[in-house]
């Protein structure tokens, strides 16, 4: 069954749409599609924002592992470097920063109807990635490589089962959510 979705590229761009359209929907009913909630996040006021992502990559981490345990899935991690994160990270934080918005987010808070998103986040969006695509060749050469650390994840770089990471983040996140709510944040 899986092998059949996996070469159908109508499924899979349905099975997308679908679960695009779930993920926006708990994004719009966790609030986080909320101006006033992301920059309570930035200014360290409100902490909704974190709380669903560390709590998502609690549920993801442990899920994609066990889906990966039963055969069900395969990691494909993508090489990556300093360079490159730091590029992204700058990029990504500068129109957070702008906009009060993610992508997810932006796009989540346009079908709620946001004017803000839609007039500036969404060309915004398109016009940095025009701009990137376009300098793409020079950040490449000069930038994106530095530190290049290739196709790795953490267990094998730490040369362990992926369960003797897995287990501690989880619960160190656990007790950091944890700490977030009986601080009242």
């Amino acid at each position: 069954m899986l092998k059949t979705l996996h070469q159908s590229k109508g499924i899979q761009l349905a099975i997308g749409f679908f679960l695009g359209v779930v993920f926006g929907f708990l994004l719009q009913k966790g609030g986080v599609t909320q101006y006033n909630i992301i920059i309570g996040q930035l200014l360290l006021t409100d902490f909704t924002v974190l709380k669903i992502m560390l709590s998502a990559v609690v549920t993801g981490m442990i899920g994609i592992h066990l889906l990966r345990m039963a055969g069900m899935v395969a990691l494909h991690p993508k090489s990556g470097s300093i360079g490159s994160s730091l590029v992204g990270g700058l990029i990504f934080g500068v129109g957070f920063g702008i906009l009060g918005y993610c992508p997810g987010t932006m796009v989540g808070a346009v079908g709620e109807g946001s004017l803000d998103v839609l007039f500036g986040g969404i060309p915004g969006m398109l016009i940095g990635t025009g701009l990137f695509a376009k300098f793409y060749p020079v950040l490449e050469k000069k930038i994106l490589n530095v530190g290049y650390f290739g196709e790795v994840t953490f267990p094998q770089l730490l040369k362990v089962n992926q369960w003797w990471v897995i287990v501690p983040t989880v619960i160190g996140i656990s007790v950091l959510l944890f700490a977030i709510e009986m601080s009242g944040f």
